[in-house]
């Protein structure tokens, strides 16, 4: 689902070079405006509310899915 919403934002996304715990805005080059799609996105494609506090936890693909799972409980 990161991955997906992701690659929403950015279709030419290249996953190869980013770990699970590596921070994905560098490496995939998102600009401000990019990650505030991603973070939209997510919140739609999941149903979950994402407040703007809630997203320094949403700089990893293991740390984003980790909110994603303890938010859906």
């Amino acid at each position: 689902m990161v991955k997906e919403s992701i690659t929403s934002v950015i279709p030419d996304a290249d996953f190869t070079a980013v770990g699970p715990d590596d921070p994905f805005r560098d490496a995939l080059e998102m600009d401000s405006l990019d990650f505030l799609s991603f973070v939209e996105t997510l919140s739609e494609r999941t149903g979950i509310r994402i407040d703007d506090e809630d997203t320094p936890q949403l700089t990893t693909l293991s740390a984003s899915t980790d909110f994603l799972v303890a938010r859906s409980k």
